[in-house]
């Protein structure tokens, strides 16, 4: 499969075009739903024969007659076809080129080091995406890995998968990580193939325990462990709530701690007693995740100092719902250089060998 998201007038194609539209409408912080309607269209546009888009050609109101495309896709397309950037792409690329950008050496310094990023969600619970979409475009983005971790089933509002449905999805990621490999060697073959990690983002339940079955957690890559609810308990409930999943041999990443939103409906953070939690995460060996959501900024950046002080390992991971936001990660990573810390202790700049080697001992 070609990169589908670089745009190229000298070999239009109006799905690379109408993907990358999508994408920097996503990095641009655009609601990955409202940007459906050109993944949509780019779906059917793929799914065409040569000769239906031939027959269609640079009309755009004969490809409005298609399902899935409306005014503005169609221009793309036909824009796309005639060999000009369309005026979508010029407005998305450059809507997008200052936001979220890192200026300071130390950040890009430290983003240049992640290889893999460990929280990623995908049409199967609240991404926008499936899983082969956000893998290809993470692999454009250098990583060499990246966990597909939705959400787990107490969280209804989000699709969260039953045991039933995870089964399912394990067998959907071994297929794909088969598609990859294939289209590694169809490519120059170099260096090692794109890996998909089988995960979960499992809800921290009031007592501490999980939300998943234990044997089913034990299968998987990667487990990052997060609280959706009941974020304002006590702080003393709230400390054994997170050291309780902390201990639990299954879990690798403590995810987004705080659970504050700082932008569009601010939440404040959740009260806990950060030095049992984060000595607890330290002697436990599971890593403190820098999440890379620009409204979240989680944990706050003296939690992630005191993380430092304390001796943590710590995932850089950018909680992305959509493929665009797959490149937050740089955001995160100069949060940490901030921090001061050592990016030989953030699990995501670790190859993938060593981070799986990891994550089946340190439990």
């Amino acid at each position: 499969m070609s990169d589908p998201y670089v745009f190229d007038p000298e070999a239009p194609d109006p799905v690379a075009a109408l993907r990358e539209i999508a994408f920097w409408r996503e990095r641009a912080r655009v609601d990955s739903h409202r940007v459906m309607a050109y993944r949509n269209a780019a779906d059917a546009v793929e799914g065409l024969p040569a000769q239906g888009r031939e027959a269609l050609g640079t009309s755009a109101a004969a490809w409005q007659r298609l399902p899935g495309i409306g005014s503005s896709t169609a221009t793309a397309i036909t824009q796309a076809l005639a060999g000009t950037v369309p005026t979508a792409l010029v407005s998305a690329r450059a809507s997008a080129t200052e936001v979220l950008a890192v200026d300071d050496d130390a950040g890009r310094a430290f983003a240049a080091r992640l290889r893999g990023d460990l929280h990623s969600h995908t049409e199967a619970s609240d991404g926008s995406t499936p899983a082969g979409e956000m893998a290809r475009v993470a692999r454009r983005l250098g990583r060499s890995y990246l966990a597909v971790t939705d959400h787990s089933p107490r969280l209804t509002v989000a699709r969260g998968l039953s045991p039933a449905r995870l089964r399912a999805q394990l067998d959907e990621i071994a297929a794909l990580n088969e598609a990859l490999v294939a289209e590694h060697e169809a490519s120059d073959g170099e260096g090692e193939p794109f890996r998909v990690l089988t995960g979960i983002e499992v809800d921290i339940l009031p007592d501490g325990s999980l939300d998943q079955e234990s044997e089913l957690l034990g299968r998987l890559d990667v487990v990052v462990a997060s609280v959706h609810s009941e974020l304002r308990m006590e702080s003393a409930a709230m400390t054994r709530r997170l050291v309780t999943a902390v201990a639990n041999p299954h879990v690798d990443v403590l995810g987004h701690c705080t659970g504050r939103k700082v932008e569009g409906k601010p939440r404040p953070p959740s009260t806990f007693d950060a030095e049992i939690v984060f000595e607890a995460c330290r002697e436990l060996g599971t890593a403190v995740e820098i999440n890379s959501r620009p409204e979240r900024r989680d944990p706050p950046q003296e939690l992630i100092a005191l993380a430092v002080e304390t001796g943590c390992l710590f995932s850089i991971d950018s909680d992305s719902h959509a493929p665009g936001q797959l490149s937050w990660l740089p955001l995160a990573a100069s949060r940490a250089a901030r921090a001061g810390v050592d990016p030989d202790d953030v699990i995501t700049t670790w190859p993938v060998e060593r981070l799986l080697e990891w994550t089946t001992s340190h439990g």
